[in-house]
């Protein structure tokens, strides 16, 4: 058939075994669909068009396939074919950021958008295939602006401490872990915050030793800019009481004496982190695979990858030459030397199908708030002696930024302090005259702003790259490090806005939690889940719900040079997009949180879908 050799053309033979450990093929026949509210939604009809000679098919052959059949076939094929998705509530931002409205979107066979429909609209009489969207509601696919793709996908497979409330309970799962992975030589985990323990302190090396002894153990804090050992990997990085403190962090000692207590702030944590076993090439791919279906499932079509090094960026290359890697990533090297062995002379070209480039660099200014890590310009509240520090110098940084601007390289650096934030706006404005063009320049994180330096974010076009889930988790800690005179200029994003940066939204995974929906609530409400504070932490900096949009999609499509290929539902660009349960621009804040996702598409392939979805046959 024609439909179907188009989508058979396979460089290897199809295994349907292999796909379906990644998208189990649902119950054929009729079934329940997804439930909003009260009102059940109908089961989505994938409908493959009849070939000019039907005489020539065999009785049934669309008419009895399962529908999982269909959709895996979606899934796995690397060719493309014309797809109308029709009969849809569509939305999507426009250039200048207003809100348009469609019913239907034609894709063509390059898997770019060919035309928007309005109501009315004449179809065109013949594509290979339609989906009647049954009134659903589809939007741009979501793109997460800073997230640290592979410790993403590795930290799937490693002792995770998040949402521990207690040292105790903290001990108790690294010793549950230890116990369930008796051959590991190194237990690494993530996501402690001792803040969330009512701890006044940083927990201690003893106290790991209490529960795993006879094995080095490393855990790094939730903000990522700390981390905590026992004695025995304290031991193999060879750090002790005659030991420095590194430029741009500090050894953590035991009150009274020069013994280190077992925490390790900014570059000293990389003491450690340097004799941690590297993963091998097949455990990247493994965490590659597994990352991509749990960014695809929550409407991430697209991530910008904070911290890019030649061996991820050697299994991106891998998954791209098997046809395996669905999600796009916009890569930024971890530091210049990984820049210019990934890039060489400059930014790498858009690779298959503009799902894979290397922008820039990534470079670390300071730490963060919560271990007073963040470079402050008056010292920390609950630690008057403290300013924080910065991770390398002035001279430094030009100087990198200047090694990776001449080979025009964009340039993102992670600033998180009021003080670093303006080190870098220096940096900037130095460096603005001598490297001209559309550079933009890009701040990470950006959670202290002095109000002072908001208008100086309207000068050589910065995007402000931040985390709006980071003010849910960090209210009590921004109240405690600042102070209540200082509040002003903490997560400021429509201030930062209004002063004519461009936001783009993201995660911060894994120190962030994976929920674009969420981060949209945090970004129109400042609140958390609970609905606290009431009224809104600092309320004068929420967003609207289309400028919370335009962040996680216009807005980090500009700030990583896709735009005109990414963000948007429009002619041209690709045909990245969600069938959601509900409109995100009507929802209240619950209604954002509960958000569902029922099918990805990305490059007008249907990439992930809910198992709800596939309970009907193909016709």
């Amino acid at each position: 058939m024609r439909v179907l050799a188009k989508v058979l053309r396979f460089r290897t033979p199809l295994s349907l075994t292999r796909i379906w450990p990644f998208f189990p093929p649902p119950a054929c026949g009729r079934g329940r669909g997804w439930v909003s509210g009260d009102r059940p939604l109908a089961p989505l009809v994938l409908q493959a068009e009849p070939t000019p000679n039907p005489s020539r098919r065999r009785e049934g052959d669309q008419l009895s396939r399962p529908f999982w059949l269909y959709a895996a076939l979606l899934l796995a094929a690397p060719a493309h074919a014309d797809v109308l998705v029709d009969n849809v509530d569509g939305l999507t931002l426009t250039a200048d950021g207003r809100v348009e409205r469609f019913s239907g979107v034609l894709v063509d066979d390059n898997g770019r958008v060919q035309q928007l429909f309005q109501r009315g609209d004449k179809r065109p009489a013949r594509v290979d295939y339609r989906l009647d969207g049954k009134n659903r509601v589809l939007m741009p696919g979501l793109i997460d602006a800073h997230v640290e793709l592979m410790k993403l996908g590795i930290a799937a497979v490693t002792l995770n401490l998040s949402g521990t409330r207690s040292l105790a309970e903290a001990q108790a799962r690294i010793a549950a872990y230890a116990a369930a992975h008796p051959d590991l030589p190194w237990i690494m985990g993530y996501g402690w915050n001792q803040e969330q323990w009512g701890l006044a302190r940083y927990p201690t090396a003893a106290e790991i030793d209490a529960v795993v002894r006879n094995r080095s153990v490393w855990l790094t804090r939730a903000d990522g800019h700390a981390g905590w050992a026992n004695s025995a990997a304290l031991a193999a990085a060879g750090i002790a009481a005659t030991s420095k403190d590194p430029v741009g962090g500090r050894i953590e000692r035991i009150a009274g004496t020069a013994r280190p207590a077992g925490v390790l702030m900014g570059s000293a944590a990389g003491m450690v982190e340097r004799k941690l076993p590297p993963p091998r090439p097949e455990d990247l791919d493994k965490a590659l695979a597994d990352v991509q279906q749990k960014l695809l499932e929550r409407g991430i079509t697209a991530v910008t990858d904070m911290g890019t090094t030649i061996e991820a960026w050697q299994a991106y290359r891998r998954a791209g030459d098997l046809g395996t890697l669905r999600l796009r990533i916009l890569a930024y090297a971890q530091g210049t030397e990984a820049m210019a062995l990934i890039g060489g002379p400059g930014p790498s070209p858009w690779l298959y199908e503009d799902r894979l480039r290397l922008n820039g660099v990534i470079l670390h200014l300071d730490g963060g708030l919560g271990s007073r890590g963040a470079a402050l310009k008056a010292p920390y509240a609950d630690q008057p002696g403290s300013t924080g520090f910065n991770l390398i110098t002035d001279t430094q940084l030009k100087n990198l930024m200047s090694r990776a601007a001449i080979d025009r390289f964009q340039v993102a650096v992670a600033a998180t302090g009021d003080k670093a934030v303006a080190t870098l706006l220096d940096a900037i404005e130095d460096q603005a005259p001598t490297y001209q063009g559309d550079r933009r320049w890009r701040i990470e994180h950006a959670e202290l702003v002095d109000p002072a330096d908001f208008a100086r974010f309207a000068r050589n076009g910065l995007a402000v790259s931040m985390q709006p889930q980071a003010l849910v988790s960090g209210l009590g800690v921004a109240e405690a490090r600042l102070g209540a005179l200082r509040l002003a200029g903490a997560y400021a994003w429509k201030s930062l806005s209004a002063a004519g940066a461009r936001l783009a939204f993201g995660s911060g995974a894994p120190s962030g939690p994976l929920e674009p929906f969420a981060g949209m609530a945090a970004a129109t409400t400042r609140q958390g889940a609970n609905a606290q504070p009431f009224g809104g932490w600092q309320p004068q900096e929420r967003l609207t719900r289309e400028a919370a949009l335009a962040a996680y999609t216009t807005g980090a499509a500009w700030a990583g040079f896709a735009d005109g290929r990414l963000g948007r539902i429009a002619i041209g660009q690709r045909a990245d997009f969600l069938l959601v349960d509900r409109d995100p621009l009507l929802a209240t804040s619950d209604d954002l949180r509960a958000m569902r996702v029922l099918q990805t598409w990305v490059g007008g392939k249907l990439v992930w879908q809910a198992k709800e979805m596939g309970a009907s046959g193909a016709r």
